[in-house]
């Protein structure tokens, strides 16, 4: 979740926002086999959702604000804490992968 290499925690798993490098700086690890395609998104989604929409359905039974001022809070927060989350539960799931020897991680390589 901090971005590292599950290897040895030194070198960096992204070369950009979401982009993962091809390999650690570090140790030399193999970080092409990894295959987190949408997984991080949906776990962003369903974590940020949690937050979401029970504020949004507490806060409309209690207080009933304007739907402007709903949107205006809601909508920018939940950008923001997709934006931030999303990263860091794509680092995890990749860190899973090479945890679990998924995807190619493993050490030995397949027999023919």
């Amino acid at each position: 979740m901090r971005g590292r290499c599950p290897r040895c925690g030194d070198g960096k798993l992204f070369r950009a926002f979401l982009k993962v490098d091809d390999h650690c700086a570090s140790c030399g690890q193999d970080f092409t086999p990894h295959r987190a395609d949408d997984l991080p998104a949906y776990l962003v989604i369903v974590m940020v959702g949690h937050i979401v929409v029970p504020s949004a359905l507490w806060i409309e039974t209690n207080y009933s604000p304007p739907v402007a001022l709903q949107l205006a809070i809601y909508l920018p927060f939940t950008l923001i804490a997709s934006l931030l989350l999303l990263q860091p539960v794509k680092g995890a799931v990749i860190g899973l992968q090479w945890a679990l020897r998924m995807h190619g991680f493993d050490d030995q390589p397949p027999e023919d």
